[in-house]
């Protein structure tokens, strides 16, 4: 019992160990299935190797991209979408060549 109130307890937002074991099984999924994506499109659409290949490359680009995207929210990275541009009404809209 003394060794169940000497562990603490990290909250899931603290806790690395979890974020890093979520973000390499993303990452690796990811890169796995869209270079078989790419691979398969490559033997779709291609007849050349190297294309094939940059198509394989291309999708494991995706996959890593995405994955890397993910992961730095896990860890409060950058927000996932830019935010618009806000509007102030304060000053007013032009005029298309009228003063």
């Amino acid at each position: 019992m003394a060794e169940e109130n000497s562990k603490q307890i990290v909250p899931p937002k603290y806790d690395l160990n979890a974020k890093w074991d979520a973000c390499i099984d993303l990452t690796v999924r990811r890169f796995v299935y869209s270079s078989l994506g790419g691979a398969f499109a490559g033997l779709l659409f291609f007849r050349s190797p190297v294309t094939r290949w940059a198509s394989v490359a291309f999708g494991a680009g995706l996959g890593i991209g995405s994955a890397y995207t993910d992961c730095s929210h896990f860890f409060d990275g950058s927000p996932s979408k830019l935010a618009s541009p806000k509007i102030s009404s304060d000053t007013p809209a032009p005029q298309d060549g009228h003063e």
